[in-house]
């Protein structure tokens, strides 16, 4: 006899604690840079070079983690995977030398990797159809808290204590989020194998006799597409204000952080849109139409009254997508491909996203910041007619309910 079914939004605040301890710990390395240069004395490329360790951990084992949660379900995964990450953090409080830190660092990159695939299945797994949408937007708001966290907690406690004090703090919370994990998250209900492979449920959905229309690939494309603008004015925002618009450092680090929240705010709005409209990819659609529009906006009015305005919409515009993209996969890949889908998804998003700031700060220092806005611009125009808007067909129909 089943049992009764947890409560959903209580699964959903399990996974968001548990991405954001994670996410704490994947920036505590670039918020320990001032520390490590200024008072230790490691050269300035070394603590940057640091500070890619955790997403480079991550990026390699994304798909590796997505077999996992596969495999074992949501609740194994996220408490091994955090439990790795609160070892790494001790490690790192304890260890010598910089080779040993960035090692560490690497090794909790590894296990954040986890609850990028299994908190999202949470969501997919235990909402319904109408309400996946709007949950998941919510989900996506676990990042940039989990910034805001590491960068209210990491560079004042390191100042005012030490390396040691401040990775065991991360340490603490990351083993509250593991330990939360362990003893509130209940794994989604999915067939048994031979049920759900008569449902087609266990055939590989990158094959074409099941997916005619390349869908989960053009989602992941499409999102690489949509990354660019995304990690441009992620990146960028400050250093324009500052460098552009002779703002100081301390106002633009807060209209950053309004941005953020408005960001924040606007995913979860383009999730509710979804659910009310039962699709992801119309409004995904819209959505990437409407960060071209603001990007080439930027680019030609950056330097006039209305470039600061511009900017703000961009914010907003170019991260609503994310919750829609993943929910999409998850829906489309279905409860044994799931996690192996998002895990491709994820790496594409962060090899892209690794490669946005360098490339599109080669295009300022040459063109200057309107002629690289616009540029950016064109990524995700192109994305835009990738964007499968048809529902799915045959076996990727039964896989979620409304994967659209």
């Amino acid at each position: 006899m089943r049992t009764a079914d947890p409560n959903r939004w209580g699964q959903l605040v399990v996974g968001m604690v548990g991405q954001g301890a994670g996410t704490v710990f994947a920036n505590a390395a670039a918020f320990l840079i001032p520390y490590l240069h200024l008072v230790e004395g490691v050269p300035l490329a070394q603590a940057g070079a640091l500070a890619s360790a955790p997403l480079l951990g991550t990026t390699v084992s994304l798909v590796l983690w997505g077999v996992v949660v596969d495999r074992v379900g949501e609740r194994a995964s996220l408490t091994l995977g955090l439990g790795i990450v609160t070892a790494a953090a001790v490690g790192a409080a304890f260890t010598d030398g910089y080779i040993a830190l960035a090692a560490m660092f690497f090794l909790g990159g590894v296990g954040v990797a986890s609850t990028n695939s299994a908190s999202g299945r949470l969501v997919v797994g235990w909402f319904p159809p109408h309400r996946r949408g709007t949950a998941m937007g919510i989900r996506q708001t676990a990042m940039p808290l989990g910034v805001g966290a590491a960068a209210l907690v990491v560079p004042t406690l390191v100042e005012r204590t030490d390396l040691r004090t401040t990775m065991l703090v991360v340490a603490v919370l990351c083993l509250a989020g593991t330990l939360a994990c362990a003893l509130v998250v209940v794994d989604p209900p999915r067939a048994p194998r031979a049920e759900a492979a008569d449902l087609g449920q266990l055939v590989n959905p990158y094959r074409a006799s099941t997916d005619p229309e390349r869908r989960l690939l053009r989602i992941h494309v499409s999102s690489a597409l949509l990354v660019v603008p995304q990690f441009t004015v992620w990146t960028y925002m400050l250093v324009w204000l500052v460098d552009s618009r002779s703002w100081t450092a301390a106002a633009a680090g807060g209209l950053v952080a309004v941005s953020q929240v408005l960001g924040a705010a606007g995913r979860i709005g383009a999730g509710w849109w979804s659910d009310a409209v039962a699709s992801r990819m119309r409004p995904m659609r819209t959505i990437a139409l409407g960060a071209a529009l603001s990007m080439l906006a930027l680019g030609l009015l950056e330097s006039t009254v209305l470039g600061i305005a511009i900017m703000i919409v961009a914010m907003v515009v170019t991260v609503a997508d994310n919750g829609l993209a993943f929910t999409s996969v998850a829906e489309t890949g279905g409860p044994y491909w799931s996690g192996k889908a998002l895990g491709v998804q994820n790496t594409g998003q962060y090899l892209v996203s690794a490669a946005v700031p360098p490339a599109v700060g080669l295009l300022v220092a040459a063109q200057g910041y309107g002629v690289a806005f616009a540029v950016v611009g064109l990524f995700p125009l192109l994305a835009v007619p990738l964007i499968p808007t048809r529902p799915p067909t045959g076996d990727g129909a039964a896989r979620y309910p409304t994967g659209q």
